[in-house]
């Protein structure tokens, strides 16, 4: 049952030696995640596109992950979606969740909080296993839902559901998608953009971040995802959104907006990739595309935000920053 603004549910997570509350917010659970790092900066890995029991590099980014995550001390770590390949986890006991998962991101930098969002192969499977409370207990550091909300004070991270706002996945006939939770779809769809709409409006973050599994634009052979396009980029650009992180498409990406300050981040290159298609693109906006795999990080203080794409080797392949001047610098 949806709960309303004024009810708070308060629910502990003790994960790595950090304490997170978590209560609904706009009708999105809203999680508290605050830096505890003397300077007040957070750091976090994002990886996308990863669940194959280790193989296609799979392995070796994490391995990268564990290394990058040790040298910036990371807070926690965000998923992009497609967690769980080819069709998402059968059960809550399927064993691809522990040889994808637990088995691979061993090292103790990656000990700390996932944050997840699910994919369209993630959608092939058991939805309700992913979602389920068992895998966390079954490894304390895993967490997905569909949409929530990260508060980490100067920064807000607004995680979305984007499966269901694609109309191919409800017309294919090659896959079947688990769509408990989410029909009717209209009003499921309607629900999470006022949702979102208005948790980005009470948002007194100076740096609001949207995550979701699908593109808004990409040059990757998945392409822009127009459904996105009409109904969601509107609300991010009217909201004064700074990055749309994805994965979806198997690459590394940078877009700069030439409407708005909004920067598309594509982290999708945890596992297969090197695809080899890439359309052309305006390069006014296309900053960045590698085909490969790696992984990206983020940094966030007050007044900056910096990103940083690694390759497989743990190589930095292009980076990104910004300042925002704030009450603090007056």
């Amino acid at each position: 049952m949806a709960m309303k603004n004024q009810t708070y549910s308060t629910i502990l997570l003790v994960v790595y030696a950090v304490v997170a509350t978590v209560h609904v917010a706009a009708e999105l659970q809203l999680f508290d995640h605050l830096p505890t790092k003397a300077d007040g900066s957070l750091d976090i890995l994002v990886i996308g596109d990863w669940g194959r029991r280790g193989l296609y590099n799979q392995s070796h980014v994490a391995h990268q992950m564990g290394k990058i995550g040790e040298k910036l001390d990371v807070d926690f770590i965000v998923s992009t979606g497609d967690n769980f390949y080819e069709d998402g986890l059968i059960d809550e006991d399927d064993s691809l969740f522990d040889e994808s998962f637990t088995q691979v991101y061993t090292a103790t930098s990656l000990q700390k909080q996932w944050y997840s969002v699910l994919g369209n192969h993630d959608y092939r499977g058991n939805v309700l296993a992913q979602l389920s409370p068992a895998l966390t207990q079954k490894d304390s550091k895993w967490l997905c839902l569909r949409s929530f909300i990260v508060n980490s004070g100067i920064v807000e991270f607004f995680f979305i559901d984007t499966t269901p706002f694609q109309d191919k996945y409800f017309t294919e006939t090659d896959n079947k998608y688990d769509w408990r939770g989410v029909l009717p779809r209209e009003e499921y769809l309607s629900n999470v953009l006022k949702e979102v709409d208005m948790a980005l409006k009470e948002s007194s973050a100076t740096w609001k971040i949207v995550i979701g599994h699908h593109t808004i634009f990409s040059a990757g052979s998945h392409g822009n995802t127009q459904e996105l396009i009409d109904r969601l980029l509107p609300i991010l650009e009217a909201k004064e959104v700074d990055l749309y992180i994805n994965g979806h498409d198997h690459c590394l990406q940078h877009i700069s907006s030439q409407n708005s300050q909004l920067q598309f981040l594509t982290s999708g290159g945890g596992s297969k990739a090197w695809r080899g298609e890439v359309n052309q693109w305006d390069p006014n906006e296309m900053k960045f595309y590698y085909d490969g795999q790696g992984f990206m990080t983020l940094r966030v203080t007050e007044g900056d935000i910096s990103v940083a794409f690694y390759d497989v080797f743990g190589e930095i392949i292009h980076t990104w920053s910004n300042t925002k001047y704030t009450h603090m610098d007056s």
